[in-house]
């Protein structure tokens, strides 16, 4: 049986080389919105109806971050789909070149000890569990450069993400 690789929440992020968020984008008033929208948007000063999917910025500046001490509501996705044990992971807010911020897990071996705000992060594919189907992907934040004065990437292994 072939495995594939699938995303964990579908419609959100595209896969490959340079994988890329996925937003909405007004035709109106161009507000861009991730994750996508749809019916009215949210710009309280338009009236605009329709939305056109718009790949947003692969790379963005932190704007904040922490780390995630207990298991967060959906759309989150546990590590392991049959583990009901949580393994805290980092977070970072990201400003993106569209104007929007957007929250999302840091990468596998990296902790809050390598970020700072300000630094620069690019958008990541990584496999968050594996099934009988395959692998089951997600998209995160991987420092391009640090703000660890240590040196050791994933020196706070416990809350850079689960390996898979």
């Amino acid at each position: 049986m072939t495995q594939t690789s699938t995303p964990a929440i579908e419609g959100w992020f595209t896969t490959g080389d340079e994988p890329a968020l996925i937003g909405s984008r007004c035709t109106a008033c161009t507000t861009v919105f991730f994750p996508r929208t749809a019916g009215f948007c949210r710009n309280p000063a338009c009236s605009g109806e329709e939305f056109e999917d718009v790949e947003l910025s692969r790379r963005g500046r932190i704007w904040s971050y922490t780390d995630a001490q207990y298991q967060p509501p959906p759309p989150y996705v546990p590590t392991h789909a049959d583990s009901e044990a949580y393994v805290p992971f980092a977070l970072a807010a990201v400003e993106l070149a569209e104007g929007i911020t957007v929250l999302g897990q840091v990468a596998a071996g990296y902790g809050v000890a390598d970020l700072q705000v300000g630094h620069e992060v690019e958008l990541v594919v990584e496999t968050l569990y594996a099934d009988e189907s395959g692998d089951r992907s997600i998209w995160r934040w991987k420092p391009v450069s640090t703000g660890s004065t240590n040196g050791v990437h994933g020196s706070t292994d416990d809350m850079a993400g689960a390996d898979a």
